[in-house]
């Protein structure tokens, strides 16, 4: 069976989210969190990150929007929307929020890659949560152009996935949900949600709100 390959507090939750909502054939192996450096995951994942998904004759594809795109495709069926018009939205959603605020969380996650010393390396963090600042400003006013329900509409989709995993992360900032309103209440619709009550206990995690 094709395996995804998720880790507890990553961005690997949204694919499973998505696995979830589709109930597309494929098998969840949580890693316990460090085991992504293992010489195990290694031989599947050389790039050492989740997600991953491994297919039956062993080759494997990587990247959130690429996994996110695959299941979509391969597994969406008559229940998950694939015109033309929410494609194109949700691969673009996909792409700012995983290529653009994801990255904004470099600093965060890992500042002694950014910068040597202490004074620097603080410089620099609260410089990524100016700009975190700004992209979550950002996707609040896109939820609330949409209708405030869900990211691109009255129709969900897997940047709805994406986005909550964000609103998850700012919890670990200096940054509010609070201050984005509209971002609150989507965690909050979203974890009254049966696939994302599964995706979380399959990843061993706990909602947030």
């Amino acid at each position: 069976m094709t395996t995804l390959y998720t880790m507890p507090g990553t961005c690997s939750l949204a694919c499973n989210i998505a696995v979830a909502w589709i109930d597309a054939p494929v098998d969840i192996h949580n890693l316990a969190y460090g085991d992504h450096k293992n010489d195990e995951y290694l031989a599947i994942n050389p790039k050492g990150k989740v997600p991953a998904l491994q297919f039956d004759d062993g080759s494997v594809l990587t990247e959130l929007s690429a996994i996110m795109a695959y299941l979509g495709a391969e597994h969406g069926g008559e229940g998950y929307a694939r015109d033309k018009q929410l494609g194109y939205r949700e691969a673009e959603a996909l792409s700012y929020m995983t290529s653009e605020v994801h990255a904004a969380y470099g600093p965060h996650f890992a500042k002694q890659t950014f910068a040597d010393s202490e004074s620097a390396q603080e410089e620099v963090q609260q410089a990524a949560y100016k700009k975190l600042g700004n992209h979550y400003g950002r996707l609040e006013s896109n939820l609330k152009e949409s209708g405030g329900e869900w990211y691109l509409g009255e129709q969900k989709s897997f940047a709805d996935a994406f986005l909550y995993v964000l609103t998850r992360w700012i919890e670990q900032t200096p940054l509010s949900l609070g201050d984005y309103p509209a971002l609150k209440d989507h965690r909050s619709r979203m974890e009254a949600d049966d696939g994302v009550k599964t995706a979380l206990a399959r990843q061993d995690m706990e909602a947030a709100g």
